[in-house]
């Protein structure tokens, strides 16, 4: 049911179209997001099985009509031919006000069955999403506690880079210029926001009501500050943070495209 919306397509007889709404409206009681394919088809018992309903008076008007053509009389008619004509077997009406009930019942057993397998699979795809989170929640608190030790050796880098360059420091100047780039590269408000989102999709998965689509929006999220690292990235393991991030929310996105 990998789908972002409720998409419901049924396939029946003709004669039984007059409860497609019905079907419809059983199925988006139960079912809020996904594709779902309904088919409905009649195998006739064994009853309608032992006689073919002809239409005798059909049968004489064509036989009369063919004999009246002008055509040699050893020419025999084929009966089966004569069977294709619309109309010489006759089609079983049905009372749709007596396969009304056994028909919702069928859709809201099958209904059912689906819904139990899909608990089950849920609970699956809850149990995988959790364990993304505590691997995101991991990567959170690795790259914070890094933090100084980055600020720290950016500042050693370009000190040195000065100094192998023979530039003539200006200590303030430079002191000025340093804190202007890390604050360019400041990644805490990113990381917060993640923390934030982190939080928002632990609570949303132990939810009963549909979350499918906030789940979609929080991957968004999360995938935008993801990004953000990246682009902000002036060390190893920034980058590598970044890179990890979108590997755990794509695995995540895929999962919940099957969530309702």
């Amino acid at each position: 049911m990998n789908h972002r919306y409720l998409d419901i397509s049924i396939r029946m007889p003709d004669d039984f179209r007059i409860l497609e709404a019905g079907i419809r409206d059983r199925i988006s009681r139960r079912i809020k997001r996904g594709k779902v394919e309904c088919s409905l088809r009649i195998e006739p018992g064994e009853r309608a099985l032992s006689k073919i309903p002809v239409n005798i008076e059909l049968v004489e008007k064509i036989v009369a009509a063919a004999r009246s053509l002008p055509i040699p009389e050893n020419d025999q008619m084929n009966p089966l031919e004569i069977m294709r004509w619309p109309g010489v077997i006759q089609k079983e009406m049905f009372d749709i006000d007596t396969v009304q009930d056994p028909v919702y019942s069928l859709v809201d057993a099958t209904l059912d069955s689906i819904i139990e397998t899909r608990e089950r699979e849920g609970e699956k795809i809850r149990d995988m999403i959790l364990e993304r989170c505590d691997a995101v929640g991991k990567q959170i608190i690795n790259i914070k506690s890094k933090l100084p030790a980055i600020a720290e050796d950016i500042r050693t880098r370009y000190f040195k880079k000065a100094k192998d360059m023979q530039v003539e420091l200006n200590n303030e100047r430079f002191e000025q210029e340093l804190l202007l780039l890390l604050q360019k590269m400041d990644i805490s408000e990113e990381l917060d926001r993640l923390e934030a989102h982190l939080k928002e999709v632990i609570r949303v998965v132990d939810q009963s009501e549909p979350m499918g689509r906030r789940l979609d929006f929080l991957m968004q999220e999360f995938n935008r500050e993801a990004n953000t690292l990246g682009s902000k990235s002036i060390n190893i393991d920034m980058s590598n943070t970044s890179i990890e991030l979108k590997v755990l929310i794509e695995q995540m996105r895929e999962q919940i495209q099957n969530i309702e």
